[in-house]
């Protein structure tokens, strides 16, 4: 998939680069190559990053750990601001929450690439289930042998119980 450099873009008459993709990740397991359009604007001093993608994953079930097929849409906008002055990680403040939402953005250098497979990517991790279940009702693994008499690991120990004195 296309590495957009954003200066060329920015020459372009209309400032807007539409791509149609058929990508198979190799950190996504996929049971169909990702399909989709990506169109990116470029407004000056932010890009306008719009995508639809749609795909397939297999994903293990979390209660029956049971392999299952989800399908993943995406559709999905957003800015991703143009910075000339560089990202310095020393003086973010990494010991306080964000009180603003406006101070989580995306920022790119104006000179800079736009690397949309790496986009898309993370945009589809986004869309992965929190909690994956093969079937709201999955009753997780059945156990086949139901012993009621508890770890027999501990049944050495049961059988001393009787035999030591009573401490207070």
């Amino acid at each position: 998939m296309n590495v957009i450099n954003i200066p060329n873009l920015a020459q372009k008459p209309d400032r807007t680069l539409t791509i149609e993709f058929k990508e198979i990740f190799e950190d996504l397991p996929t049971l169909l190559p990702v399909t989709g359009v990506v169109t990116v604007e470029h407004r000056s001093n932010f890009l306008d990053v719009q995508a639809t993608a749609q795909t397939i994953v297999t994903l293990p079930c979390d209660r029956c750990l049971q392999q299952y097929n989800q399908r993943l849409n995406v559709d999905t906008r957003e800015i991703i601001w143009l910075s000339d002055a560089p990202l310095d990680f020393n003086d973010l403040p990494l010991d306080e929450d964000l009180e603003d939402p406006e101070e989580m953005v995306e920022c790119l250098s104006q000179d800079g690439l736009f690397e949309v497979k790496n986009w898309i990517y993370e945009q589809l991790c986004l869309e992965l289930p929190a909690r994956k279940l093969c079937d709201p009702d999955c009753k997780g693994i059945e156990i086949a042998n139901q012993d009621t008499g508890g770890d027999r690991r501990w049944k050495g120990l049961e059988a001393l119980r009787g035999k030591l004195p009573e401490v207070e």
